[in-house]
């Protein structure tokens, strides 16, 4: 499912407008992106988890020439299904 896909079917669901379907989508879409930036964790009761885990710096090697290479440290957005999402999926 694509992000039109996804609007179409919020707005069929709750009997809105494709248009304000589509603001729902972009405005629930938008606060979330602005949480983790924050670093906040986003925890959505029976669907998951979204939160910002820091990766720490480390060694690795260039696969063109086999050069070690510093890889530095950065943040990375990690999801943690909700139990209740893990059975349905595994139905």
């Amino acid at each position: 499912m694509n992000k039109q896909e996804l609007i179409a079917e919020v707005a069929q669901r709750a009997g809105l407008t494709k248009k304000d379907a589509s603001m729902a989508v972009f405005a629930m879409l938008e606060a979330i992106k602005d949480s983790l930036s924050r670093k906040e964790a986003v925890r959505l009761i029976g669907f998951g988890t979204f939160d910002v885990k820091e990766r720490a710096a480390r060694k690795g090697r260039n696969p063109r020439t086999g050069d070690e290479i510093e890889i530095p440290e950065r943040s990375a957005v990690v999801f943690r299904p909700a139990n209740a999402l893990k059975e349905i999926v595994n139905k």
